[in-house]
């Protein structure tokens, strides 16, 4: 159970340097107002969603330590309003600068609450 579970949590680490990757990335574009949602990102989104909802499963299967239930609901809202912001600006052309601005502040928002909560 334990290989399964560290598994897990490197497959949601590679989802947010995806998607954080992706946001980076793109950062030099918002000066020309090109910075658009780039694959990385919608897929970065998507696995760490899923790898976050396996691995509550997971602990809750295997582990007899509770889990902070409102740690984990507020993080899941979080990562869904990063994959709703996602979702509808990723065929734009160009994404507005508040908008992009947002999934990147909500993608290192999620980074603070997982290490300092």
């Amino acid at each position: 159970m334990e290989f399964l579970l560290n598994t897990l949590v490197v497959l949601h680490f590679i989802g947010l340097a995806s998607l954080l990757g992706g946001f980076l990335t793109q950062m030099k574009s918002l000066k020309t107002g090109t910075a658009k949602i780039v694959a990385a990102m919608r897929h970065g989104a998507w696995t760490m969603l899923a790898t976050g909802l396996l691995l509550v499963g997971v602990h809750e299967m295997g582990s007899e330590e509770p889990l902070n239930n409102m740690k984990i609901a507020v993080k899941s809202i979080v990562l869904t309003v990063i994959l709703v912001l996602v979702l509808m600006n990723r065929k734009k052309e160009s994404v507005k600068t508040p908008v992009f601005g947002s999934i990147g502040a909500l993608t290192i928002t999620n980074i603070v609450l997982a290490v300092f909560w």
